[in-house]
């Protein structure tokens, strides 16, 4: 199916902003497969330029790698400042009364903090019991969750047992929470694929006829959360959540979002995987914390039923649901939607194995499916190009965001690594003769700066970790150091590799079969 609008386009809901929206012809079609695949045309055209100049000019190649290696070294040290920020800010977050901070703040647009009810969803498929259950536990001690939350199990049609443990937890719950739901989503609907996102679309609908449509809960006041099955939120989650929606006047425009810390099951898992998910939470963090950039949700994550209902919920055939869903909102409401952070960070469990190969090959496969938001990059292309009411910068900057870190992670990756590598093994003597020029000394200061600063965020996520249940060990503590040197090998295998590898089927038109990562 192509990107395109599919005739005159007028948006049901405007908030009470008077404008005249775009009725003309559509913009013409662009093939679905051409947008999804730029990211791998990009890294593989990258690719075919770096191997040329590697033979043809050598020294633009190094060139061009040391200025891309530069860009890196500045990223993390942005990166590191704002880790800084976000952690500050954490402990800031920390020290608030979210029922004070109400009074405090509450004005004419503000609504009543009790009128906020929370709708919970918990997507899963063949998770394990004990896992839901240490979900709902701690989910259950949030502010006023008997009175004030319903949750949603959203169970696949595809897992045999998937009613009757919907039916035990609801039993065992529905004590502790205003009501517990679940619904179950069928296998092979026509349009989707079994992903996390067809299955939310499944539960949000099928909660919205409950509340609102039989019961009469009023749409504008229920608050929507999505979150995996293995999310821990911090204990004032959603107390801040409350009061930050019921203060906000442009509520139905905005989603909420914390950062994620893999600490569920840190110190059962090897230092290797332990350093890739410690670097994977500082750079989230980061995001959240950088000013100046957008950021974009993650994992788990809030927005209003109206907003969701609104822009026609969750696509049924994507693997990216978090900035899929953003993007779809933010194009469907003229570029107004926008993210707020949540600075109280919430834990989710780290990729596993009963090996250390096992649990490299189950992070593999995790980032080859996260890697699958390459196909994002087309879709913000297409909607810039279906919506030319938006200003054109307003586009573009989401745009950029998007693309920024996929681009660089084919394309910059191939260009920064395999260039230099490649020039090496033909030229040893260009490094011999030429290691204090220029771009050779900056490619070594770049490199160094990453080193250091990847060991810095190391140090910083064992500082914020739960306590360590058994005492360090020489073993351990070896581990933990060796992991450090091996922080490029590691992000090639588990970050660069799977990255290309779905550019690439994504190029090719193949699909990815959608696998549940083991952390347990």
């Amino acid at each position: 199916m192509p990107y395109r609008s599919s005739g005159t386009r007028r948006n049901s809901v405007q908030f009470g902003v008077g404008r005249s929206i775009w009725t003309g012809s559509p913009p013409p079609a662009i093939p679905e497969q051409v947008l999804d695949g730029i990211p791998g045309f990009l890294a593989w055209l990258a690719l075919l330029l770096t191997v040329a100049g590697a033979v043809l000019r050598p020294r633009v190649v190094v060139g061009l790698a040391a200025v891309l290696g530069f860009y890196t070294a500045l990223r993390f040290v942005v990166g590191a400042a704002a880790n800084v920020i976000g952690l500050r800010r954490i402990r800031q977050w920390e020290q608030i009364d979210w029922v004070a901070e109400y009074q405090r703040r509450a004005g004419p647009g503000s609504i009543p903090r009790e009128f906020v009810h929370h709708v919970v969803i918990i997507p899963n498929y063949k998770e394990p019991v004990q896992v839901l259950c240490r979900t709902l536990d701690a989910l259950s001690r949030q502010e006023d969750a008997v009175t004030r939350m319903t949750v949603v199990l959203a169970m696949e049609g595809a897992d045999p047992e998937a009613a009757s443990k919907a039916r035990t937890l609801q039993e065992q719950y529905r004590s502790r929470f205003a009501s517990v739901y679940y619904t179950i989503h069928p296998k092979g609907l026509p349009g989707e694929m079994q992903c996390k996102s067809a299955n939310e679309a499944w539960a949000a609908r099928w909660i919205k006829r409950r509340l609102v449509d039989e019961e009469g809960y009023n749409i504008d006041h229920i608050l929507v959360t999505t979150m995996d099955a293995d999310t821990l939120w911090h204990p004032q989650h959603f107390a801040c959540l409350t009061t930050l929606f019921a203060l906000n006047p442009q509520r139905h425009l905005r989603f909420w979002q914390a950062p994620i810390r893999y600490h569920n099951n840190i110190w059962n898992i090897s230092a290797a995987i332990a350093l890739v998910h410690a670097y994977s939470s500082a750079w989230e963090l980061a995001y959240l914390s950088a000013p100046g950039w957008i950021p974009l949700p993650m994992s788990s994550y809030s927005l209003s039923l109206r907003l969701l209902d609104g822009v026609g919920y969750w696509d049924g055939d994507v693997i990216a649901d978090e900035w899929h869903m953003f993007i779809k909102a933010f194009f469907q409401r003229e570029g107004l939607v926008k993210l707020e952070r949540v600075f109280l960070p919430f834990s989710g469990e780290a990729t596993a194995g009963e090996t250390l190969w096992e649990s490299l090959k189950n992070r593999y496969q995790q980032s080859v499916r996260h890697a699958w938001g390459s196909k994002e990059v087309g879709y913000t292309l297409a909607r810039i190009i279906e919506y030319p009411e938006i200003p054109l910068w307003t586009g573009v900057r989401l745009f950029f965001r998007v693309a920024h870190d996929i681009i660089l992670a084919g394309a910059g990756w191939v260009i920064m690594t395999v260039g230099p590598q490649l020039v090496f093994v033909l030229y040893p003597e260009l490094f011999v003769a030429e290691w204090n020029t220029p771009f050779f000394l900056l490619l070594q200061i770049s490199l160094a700066i990453v080193s250091i600063l990847g060991a810095v965020v190391m140090i910083l996520d064992i500082l914020q970790r739960p306590p360590r249940p058994r005492p360090w060990t020489l073993r351990d503590v070896l581990a933990t150091l060796l992991s450090f040197p091996l922080l490029p090998l590691l992000t090639l295998v588990v970050l660069a590799i799977p990255t290309i590898q779905a550019q690439t089927l994504l190029l090719l038109g193949m699909p990815i079969q959608f696998r549940v990562t083991k952390k347990v």
